[in-house]
């Protein structure tokens, strides 16, 4: 029996239905493909303090197992700088300990804490030019015709 039902891939559509189950039903499954562009199930691992959820299914290739689910309230505008910098080393197989679970990592007085990169932004950095701007500029003389 087992066969015939590996023959018709039942396996898969349980494996689909489980997915579609685990993402909050058939809307859940809509709004997160939508954000994201790919459904997947796994085990919840973690959360940071930012409310960006952290997965793991073993059953997918090594380096796409693990990811990240963005919080709701970044909407669309998420991208990579809003992983704070223990949960990237779990992210990228630098330990295989995520942050909650490891004695080892330190915290020390002197660390600064995650902010995200904001450029691109109004609140990206902009130098302060201590240079004088140009009062005219240059333009070069025209070639003579002879």
């Amino acid at each position: 029996m087992s066969n015939i039902a590996k023959f018709l891939a039942l396996d898969k559509v349980a494996t689909f239905f489980n997915i579609i189950k685990q993402n909050g039903g058939i809307r859940g499954s809509l709004f997160k493909l939508y954000r994201q562009d790919e459904l997947k199930d796994g085990t919840l691992v973690g959360e940071d303090k930012f409310g960006n959820k952290y997965f793991e299914n073993p059953r997918y290739f090594y380096g796409r197992n693990r990811w990240v689910e963005y919080s709701d309230k970044f909407h669309m505008n998420y991208d990579g700088s809003q992983v704070p910098a223990e949960w990237y080393g779990w992210l990228h197989y630098k330990t295989d300990l995520p942050p909650h679970l490891d004695p080892n990592r330190p915290k020390y007085k002197w660390m600064k804490d995650w902010n995200e990169n904001l450029s691109g932004t109004t609140g990206q950095y902009t130098p302060y030019s201590t240079t004088r701007p140009k009062i005219e500029a240059w333009e070069p003389k025209s070639k003579s015709t002879v």
